[in-house]
């Protein structure tokens, strides 16, 4: 078998006297949809920001696609080939559609500050093709024709789809999906599904939080499960939704 995309091996991470999370190690294989759910203040938060380099965990490994990314800075993250969306929507609100996605872009891009200036023959030609590709992103996600619209005026259904396009723009190996259903309803939630799977049939894999466990176990190849900062079950999304750990983790009760 082929090593894994990604893999975290015993990561602590510790805020004062709260163990946020507690020897959790997973691996992540090319291709999945790998689901990431528990009760709220599960950790689940916390690792995706240890994962993008936003939180430095105390211990353990991180490797990604074979490259120690273990306590590296987001920027070193993102050129790896991780990309995020966040819990709460963080959009450049007066940026129309098309300009954030171009923002998204400046990790893969190769123009500097004298050629920005200067705009010589080659600058103005990634920015042609830094916009083309801006608005060929915007299409793939649905909200095309919005482009020129400020982020600040979009749906909140469309904010999340632009977001996406945003993390896609840094032109991403693995996609971290931070509760993109968040606040959707239910035709909503059927369409991200949808784009979900496309983006993974379009080769690029994705580690998803998700409170909508229908979703999860609808969507995702495998499914991880924390509490108070311990992963306690991982597995196919039947066996997990099965699994007595994760019934008392939701419930507070084991089944008799």
């Amino acid at each position: 078998m082929s090593a894994p995309l990604l893999e975290i091996r015993g990561i602590h991470k510790r805020f004062g006297g709260l163990h946020a999370l507690n020897d959790v190690s997973l691996a992540i294989n090319v291709g999945e949809i790998y689901g990431l759910i528990g009760p709220n203040g599960a950790g689940k938060t916390t690792l995706f920001n240890v994962l993008t380099g936003l939180y430095q965990p105390d211990e353990g490994a991180f490797t990604f696609a074979g490259r120690d990314l273990f306590r590296k800075k987001p920027y070193v993250v993102v050129e790896s080939g991780i990309a995020r969306t966040f819990q709460n929507i963080r959009l450049f609100a007066n940026m129309t559609a098309l300009e954030n996605v171009m923002v998204g872009q400046h990790v893969r891009t190769r123009t500097g500050v004298i050629g920005a200036v200067l705009r010589h023959p080659r600058a103005r030609a990634e920015e042609a093709g830094i916009k083309t590709r801006a608005q060929e992103l915007l299409d793939y996600v649905g909200i095309g024709r919005r482009h020129d619209e400020l982020a600040r005026n979009l749906s909140y259904g469309d904010q999340r789809r632009l977001e996406i396009a945003r993390a896609l723009a840094t032109r991403p190996t693995l996609l971290a999906l931070d509760e993109p259903a968040a606040g959707m309803n239910p035709s909503e939630t059927e369409g991200l599904k949808k784009l979900m799977e496309k983006v993974r049939a379009d080769g690029v894999t994705i580690l998803l939080i998700e409170h909508d466990v229908k979703l999860m176990m609808g969507l995702c190849d495998r499914i991880a499960v924390l509490d108070y900062g311990k992963k306690i079950a991982e597995g196919v999304p039947e066996a997990v939704k099965n699994d007595p750990r994760v019934i008392e983790a939701y419930l507070g009760v084991a089944p008799q």
